[in-house]
């Protein structure tokens, strides 16, 4: 048996799935005639089989994350189950959904990452882990709230972020599983990969920026929003495909990592790209864009001694920019090279990157880092090796 759902905005299979406790391939089996379809667009109905989910009520002080905790339930799949619910404060007595358990990690690293699943994670992670400080860096084109997380109090000031790349969403996931394993190693007071987190945590003020771009990703994962005004123009500017999983840009078509005022003239004569699009554009002038306004205001605040901006694939490692980078910063990427498997690699002709800005403007090491290997977006199959090369290279950053 089946019943009908609506679709809303922000919706994907992935999701639905999620919420109601079924598998996609199951959604699929239902909705034959919408399994070679990439994106779900708001309003469409959809078919939805039932699933008998186990039940739990309510009992006073009750919260989901606790709740989540003592089941071995993902705390994100116990929140998207039963929507509606406040996580923190449900109502005594109320019956709830309980998904099938699979453990008590709250980031997944089996489906695809986007905001939605950010947003929930961070939610989650900081009800696990109290002594995790989130504050938000600024805003997207569209309103989306850009969120750092900071690890460590540490007189040392290290930088990580991710998805400066909208079709390179999986260095979010990257980010967010080291996030939460690194803050489960601290509060259990246990090594991670033969690291000694809770002296790391003396040492160390680490603060990530896990996802750069909210509404490129977005845009990656839905498609172009069904708005007849916007829907054409991110059409044109993606040269006429519906097909959005390679959109590198920002929801205006301007390539973030083209954005910073370092020989930025120099880069918008090297893309040579008209307008906005899918990749390259370098945008009206340096800093035009507000995700990028963001990380350069964020990251004068906080004057990091190290900032690292993965980016996806190659397995390479740039440490260099103009002859300008303090002469530790090529040791330092030999030992990355050594921590991960990568190549450290000396790159030229590259301007108005985050890494380029960075060196250039504090005169500090600042690198890229291409996880993976293959083509963008790297599939989820590769997240495992992925992670396993960057975790030693993160580690390795934080005892520098």
């Amino acid at each position: 048996m089946t019943f009908s759902y609506v679709t809303q905005h922000n919706d994907t299979w992935f999701r639905i799935a999620r919420r109601y406790g079924v598998s996609t391939s199951a959604l699929f089996c239902c909705n034959p005639r919408l399994r070679e379809h990439a994106y779900i667009y708001p309003g469409q109905i959809i078919q939805i089989p039932l699933h008998p989910e186990a039940g739990y009520v309510i009992q006073a002080g009750d919260t989901l994350p606790d709740i989540a905790w003592r089941l071995q339930i993902s705390p994100g799949c116990l929140t998207a189950a039963n929507p509606g619910v406040d996580p923190l404060s449900p109502c005594v007595g109320q019956t709830i959904k309980l998904p099938a358990g699979d453990g008590a990690e709250i980031v997944d690293t089996k489906r695809e990452y986007g905001y939605v699943e950010l947003m929930e994670d961070i939610r989650c992670l900081r009800t696990k882990y109290p002594f995790l400080q989130v504050k938000t860096i600024g805003q997207s084109v569209l309103g989306r709230d850009i969120p750092a997380i900071r690890l460590g109090s540490g007189p040392k000031r290290m930088h990580f972020n991710g998805s400066f790349h909208a079709n390179e969403w999986i260095t979010t996931l990257l980010l967010m599983k080291f996030i939460e394993q690194y803050a489960h190693a601290y509060d259990h007071r246990q090594l991670l990969r033969g690291r000694n987190v809770t002296e790391l945590f003396a040492q160390t003020s680490l603060w990530v920026v896990p996802l750069v771009n909210p509404d490129g990703v977005e845009l990656v994962h839905t498609g172009a929003v069904p708005d007849p005004v916007q829907h054409k123009q991110l059409v044109r500017w993606n040269h006429g495909s519906l097909d959005f999983t390679g959109w590198k840009a920002n929801i205006r078509g301007v390539d973030l990592n083209d954005q910073f005022p370092a020989y930025w003239e120099e880069e918008k004569q090297r893309r040579a790209a008209d307008g906005p699009g899918p990749r390259d554009y370098t945008g009206a002038h340096a800093l035009s864009e507000p995700e990028a306004r963001a990380m350069a205001d964020f990251t004068s605040e906080h004057d990091f001694d190290m900032v690292i901006a993965f980016h996806t694939q190659g397995q390479e490692i740039y440490w260099n920019y103009r002859d300008m980078e303090p002469p530790a910063s090529e040791s330092i990427a030999k030992r990355f090279a050594k921590a991960s498997r990568y190549r450290a690699i000396k790159l030229h002709a590259s301007d108005a990157g985050y890494k380029d800005w960075f060196i250039l403007q504090f005169r500090r090491p600042g690198f890229t880092v291409e996880a993976g290997i293959g083509v963008n977006p790297l599939p989820l199959s590769q997240f495992r090796s992925a992670y396993d090369d960057v975790i030693g290279l993160m580690l390795e950053a934080l005892v520098i």
